[in-house]
């Protein structure tokens, strides 16, 4: 799929895979491996940024990809986000959506929401925004017309 697609048809919180089309190199090549992993991963979709009126979208429109996090003892210190243009050359393909009842924690309401956390369930939900503490957090659930609507798109653009 293109980065415009995936903009349009990927809901928050899918998991979107991008690649580049080469092949994996050996682990023995360290640095072509590092290299090859920058262009060929994946991660949950946590925003749009730029409009998409009917047909038309922003020329400077882009998406971005809660790639991983790396800490300890349940502390995160780093945070690795991963932002596309609708123009990038690498492919895109959505790997997973969100399941019907699962519940969107975004950090805040409007046009330049932000997903924080996908929970299985609302009072999953519930507690770890009682944990995490986003004073203008919106929860919202992904409907079963949501998930069944995903999945026939998927069928028909993948």
């Amino acid at each position: 799929m293109s980065a415009h697609t995936i903009f349009e048809r990927a809901p928050f919180g899918a998991i979107v895979a991008w690649t580049d089309g080469a092949p994996r190199p050996p682990e023995r090549h360290s640095r072509k491996l590092d290299a090859w992993k920058t262009n060929n991963s994946q991660g949950r979709l946590i925003r749009k940024q730029g409009r998409s009126d009917i047909g038309m979208l922003d020329p400077h429109a882009s998406f971005t990809l809660h790639e991983a996090d790396y800490g300890a003892d349940g502390i995160i210190a780093i945070r690795v986000h991963r932002t596309f243009g609708l123009n990038t050359r690498l492919t895109s393909t959505i790997v997973e959506r969100p399941a019907a009842g699962s519940v969107r924690v975004f950090a805040r309401a409007g046009h330049d929401a932000e997903l924080v956390h996908l929970a299985p369930h609302r009072a999953d939900a519930e507690q770890w925004l009682s944990e995490h503490g986003y004073p203008s957090a919106v929860l919202e659930e992904v409907s079963a017309d949501e998930a069944a609507t995903h999945a026939a798109e998927g069928r028909a653009t993948a």
